[in-house]
């Protein structure tokens, strides 16, 4: 899945010769630095209520990288640096990611993996 979501990345940029939507795929590799840093790794801290300063901070970082992986295709639409075409292609291509993310999280849940 998360190579699909990768080729469509890609894509988007191929199709329309035009590689700015690659800026969305640096957002990819954001989204799970927090928790990487300050969660060790897992991702239980994201739906745990208890926290400090850091788990509130890579809370806050995870949502802030998520969110600019949907705004960055929506505004270089708005800027004219990119068509219509590679913006949808983009938020497909974000759903996978998210997709693949959420798998990986239930997955991560069970004990029997």
């Amino acid at each position: 899945m998360f190579s699909s979501s990768i080729l469509l990345q890609i894509l988007a940029c191929a199709l329309y010769s035009n590689w700015w939507p690659m800026l969305s795929a640096l957002m990819y590799v954001m989204v799970p630095m927090p928790c990487l840093f300050f969660g060790g790794g897992s991702t239980q801290f994201l739906t745990s209520r208890d926290g400090g300063g850091w788990i509130n901070a890579a809370k806050f970082l995870t949502g802030a990288s998520a969110v600019g992986s949907i705004a960055i295709p929506i505004i270089l639409r708005h800027a004219g640096l990119i068509g219509t075409g590679a913006m949808f292609i983009e938020f497909t291509s974000f759903f996978i990611f998210v997709c693949t993310v959420l798998c990986f999280h239930r997955a991560s849940l069970e004990d029997d993996w």
